[in-house]
């Protein structure tokens, strides 16, 4: 069994003495283990960072091994190494990818949606955190959990949505939440695409996406707590000085 595809490191650890086993967020495989020999040497450190975009090429004697790795690096990505925030960043994406995605099965969109991410990190581009929310978003959508955010779930508007539903995952208006607001959850505007966001209204979207994260996604996952990278980068965005972050 084999196969050449393209993907990016989600993590590495070692195995024995030389080798290490990375995980990759592959193209056409989804994520995918196998060992790298040699892979603790130095001449190779490099290469096998999470986050970092490679070339691999994987083989095995019966699918359901672990298998080889040989890794080509195309893209290092070690510009979020120049920034604590995009550090958090890049690891809060690789720990949702490990702990949200079945092993071997491919997610295109997700896929094409993480690469973009992860580039812009690389980039410390301004406009990041809004692209790591809306990230969780798709993530969520990908995998089955969407929310249905086009029209109030009450009242049928569509304008002056403000709140999302807790259980249905619909989108509340204003004159539709009545006295069930208290118990709704936020929908500020940047979940909707309308604009850029401030840090108040960055942390409001992760408390929605975090809800159904953990308590639709990771439920189904046997009720394992969601990554603590995941938590850092939400307390470090909540500290977050600049006004606004780009759209």
């Amino acid at each position: 069994m084999d196969w050449q595809d393209e993907g990016s490191i989600l993590s590495l650890r070692p195995h024995g003495e030389t080798s290490a086993i990375i995980e990759v967020f592959t193209a056409g495989h989804g994520r995918h283990a196998g060992v790298v020999r040699g892979g603790a040497s130095r001449k190779l450190a490099a290469t096998l960072q999470p986050g970092s975009r490679v070339a691999v090429a994987w083989r095995a004697r019966l699918e359901d091994h672990l298998g080889v790795y040989t890794v080509e690096p195309l893209q290092s990505r070690a510009g979020v190494l120049g920034d604590r925030l995009a550090l958090l960043g890049l690891g809060a994406v690789a720990a949702l990818l490990l702990f949200a995605l079945p092993e071997r099965e491919p997610h295109r969109a997700i896929y094409l949606s993480s690469e973009a991410l992860l580039d812009a990190l690389a980039q410390q581009a301004p406009d990041w955190p809004l692209a790591y929310l809306r990230w969780e978003l798709r993530l969520l959508e990908d995998l089955g959990y969407g929310l249905d955010l086009t029209r109030c779930a009450v009242t049928g508007e569509r304008e002056n949505l403000v709140f999302v539903s807790p259980k249905s995952g619909r989108a509340v208006s204003r004159a539709g939440a009545g006295e069930w607001e208290a118990r709704l959850l936020p929908l500020p505007a940047c979940l909707l695409g309308q604009g850029g966001a401030s840090a108040a209204e960055l942390v409001q979207g992760l408390a929605t996406t975090g809800h159904f994260l953990e308590h639709r996604l990771a439920r189904d996952l046997g009720g394992r707590a969601l990554p603590e990278a995941r938590a850092r980068l939400v307390a470090a965005l909540a500290r977050f000085t600049p006004s606004d972050a780009a759209r």
